[in-house]
């Protein structure tokens, strides 16, 4: 069963891409809704590298929700369109219901918004299976479309890229 996403938003590819591997970007993305808490003694990475495996709590109202293990891989290809970037979540639900699924496997691409590279073009497949998948798929369907929400409200601030030091500086002493 799959649920997928495709949104054309208000930042350029390369601040999504950094957003897709900010833990604290994608916490935001299930806001107020779902909270995303660390597991882990150190806390959450400030970037989700390619092969390490980050375990997190879901939470909701303060009730936690599972526990869930982040791997994320890298990829890129070039498309008809221009190059895609597309990051793959092959973690793992580990416990609570959505450990009952025996497939879990979310991919989100991002590139250049056709005509408009200023934009970005995101799309997002998650493929779940196992005998609780039909009745977790309308559960996760309205979950998506919440994140397609945040999504769009969070892109714009996405694009925030702080001037170069030397350029504050230069502007102060004037």
């Amino acid at each position: 069963m799959r649920v997928m996403l495709k949104l054309v938003i208000d930042c350029d590819a390369d601040a999504a891409w950094r957003a897709l591997h900010s833990p604290r970007a994608v916490a935001e993305l299930y806001g107020p809704l779902l909270q995303l808490e660390p597991l882990a003694a150190g806390g959450l990475p400030t970037r989700l590298e390619p092969g390490a495996d980050v375990p997190v709590r879901m939470r909701a109202a303060g009730m936690a929700l599972g526990d869930q293990l982040i791997h994320v891989s890298d990829r890129h290809v070039d498309s008809s369109d221009g190059p895609v970037r597309i990051m793959r979540d092959s973690g793992i639900p580990l416990t609570g219901p959505l450990a009952a699924l025996d497939v879990w496997d979310h991919q989100l691409a991002v590139a250049p918004a056709p005509g408009d590279p200023a934009r970005t073009l995101w799309r997002e497949r998650l493929v779940i299976g196992g005998a609780t998948a039909p009745a977790l798929w309308p559960v996760l369907w309205g979950v998506w479309q919440w994140r397609g929400s945040r999504i769009r409200t969070l892109a714009p601030t996405w694009a925030h890229d702080p001037e170069p030091a030397e350029a504050v500086e230069g502007a102060a002493a004037e």
